[in-house]
């Protein structure tokens, strides 16, 4: 368990103070009884992009495993005070605490698939009190790997196929961030990461060679590019650029001569500052003529996918892109505009779900009612479209997929192809039924999936926009809530929402 190796004690607080007010709440009216669905999704493509790589799910399913309040946790909760100096809780309350066996039931894409706005990454339905408790983890967990693993993706379909490493530990935010920031980036399409914690956490290829600082404690350049080939000759990328960039490729050639003697190649240079573009191909060039056409250059200084596409553009000689910075820290976008929201309720289990619609003076911020399922359909091995149906409801006829923001965009479900639904089932009654896959397999996944969307969907600037929105029923299901939090009736639905 991934997340029991990292923190070695009780995460039942890691949680904003509020859902446990609420969840207080709930128990002192005695509602522990009702049920609720909760639904979490995103309201944009991260970077501007036409799609959004989901990630976090293992991460999930390691903190419900282990979820429970210990006696040190209700022991600081006792502690916490209102505004008159009164306990924030009663002794009650934290005994409920203490012995609550969770009963949710938990449903989720897997990581690696793509996924688009309004439509959920995962759908819990339990308890009122025990759902609300779970919305600021689950979010924690999700919005940043799910940011990390789309930023991951764009910069490998930039580099066309080229290995990328990521690089970013000692940029990234935090001991956690830097771990979350690897693993999502590995599942989004790197090949490798710096991070040796997160090699051994998460089973991810680490790469790395040696920094300027070695060359620096040498007198000659060419002296420590000697000494580490003595130390590490199965190991040898050499960084080039400390003084002077081809005269450092010049070094490494004659440092691989020697390797090459003794019966092991030099693997290749890195380049790390200047003009990259115009530095690699002269690197190609004085790597090629000594007979060395196979070694690697890599680059990096500040790479992105924007950066990559460009030196693409100019004919660089890169073949590893070493990515730091930008990825680790999904530099542009600091967030997933990711949320967790209430979207049906019921007396108990075995009554009917009653949906519930939050409004707001923003289109894009009204949520969809009712317990959600999203179903892609797929025609000639291309995804070709996505419709969020509700479950009591079900798909009328063919379907019709109605956009959530505009309700004038219509499409019909495909007749043909093949069609499957997104969600599948993580915990049942509290307990975990699903087999989280190898993180090597979440990464072939993102692959798959990327290779099904049309290449309109992936590129970088204005891309096409895949079609994605609610079954026609769950559309007039909605607006009808709409109109009637609105102090509106029926037969204003022609304005439409």
């Amino acid at each position: 368990m991934t997340v029991d190796r990292i923190y070695r004690h009780s995460l039942a607080l890691l949680t904003d103070l509020y859902e446990l007010t609420m969840a207080y709440g709930y128990w002192k009216l005695g509602r522990t009884r009702e049920e609720a669905a909760f639904h979490l999704f995103f309201r944009s493509n991260a970077f501007g992009g036409g799609y959004t790589v989901a990630a976090g799910l293992a991460y999930v399913v390691d903190f419900l495993r282990g979820l429970h309040f210990t006696d040190d946790d209700l022991q600081y909760l006792a502690t916490l005070v209102g505004n008159d100096g009164a306990p924030l809780f009663e002794p009650a309350f934290l005994d409920y605490l203490r012995d609550l066996d969770f009963s949710f039931d938990l449903d989720a894409v897997p990581e690696g698939t793509v996924v688009f706005p309004h439509q959920p990454l995962l759908r819990v339905c339990g308890p009122l009190p025990q759902v609300q408790i779970l919305e600021t983890p689950l979010l924690d967990m999700v919005n940043f790997q799910t940011l990390v693993a789309t930023k991951a993706s764009r910069v490998c379909a930039a580099a066309e196929g080229e290995p990328v490493l990521e690089f970013g530990l000692r940029r990234a935010q935090g001991i956690d961030g830097a771990l979350a920031a690897s693993r999502a980036a590995y599942i989004g399409g790197c090949a490798g990461t710096s991070n040796v914690l997160a090699g051994k956490l998460f089973d991810i290829p680490v790469k790395g060679t040696h920094a300027h600082s070695w060359v620096m404690s040498f007198d000659r350049e060419l002296e420590s590019f000697e000494a580490y080939a003595e130390v590490l000759p199965n190991n040898c990328v050499f960084l080039v650029d400390t003084y002077d960039t081809l005269d450092g490729v010049r070094n490494a050639v004659q440092v691989g001569r020697k390797l090459r003697e003794r019966g092991v190649e030099m693997i290749g240079v890195r380049l790390d500052s200047g003009d990259l573009a115009y530095l690699s191909i002269e690197a190609r060039r004085i790597l090629d003529q000594a007979g060395f056409p196979d070694a690697a250059i890599v680059g990096s200084n500040d790479l992105d996918e924007h950066i990559i596409a460009s030196l693409k553009d100019q004919g660089a000689a890169i073949n590893v892109w070493g990515v730091g910075t930008k990825l680790a820290t999904a530099y542009d976008q600091p967030a997933l505009s990711g949320v967790y929201k209430l979207t049906a309720v019921r007396h108990g289990p075995d009554q009917p779900w009653r949906p519930k619609v939050k409004l707001s003076e923003q289109t894009s911020k009204i949520s969809t009612p009712g317990v959600l399922q999203v179903r892609r359909f797929s025609r000639d091995g291309l995804f070709v479209a996505d419709m969020t149906y509700d479950t009591q409801l079900g798909i009328a006829g063919r379907g019709v997929i109605v956009d959530p923001v505009d309700h004038t965009r219509r499409k019909l479900a495909p007749a043909d192809g093949e069609s499957e639904d997104l969600l599948v089932p993580v915990v049942r009654g509290g307990r975990i039924v699903y087999d989280t896959p190898p993180i090597a397999d979440m990464r072939q996944r993102t692959a798959d999936q990327l290779a099904r969307l049309h290449p309109s969907v992936k590129r970088f600037l204005n891309p096409h926009e895949y079609p994605a929105g609610l079954e026609r029923r769950l559309h007039d299901l909605r607006t009808r809530l709409i109109l009637e939090a609105r102090g509106l009736n029926g037969n204003d639905a022609e304005a439409g929402i």
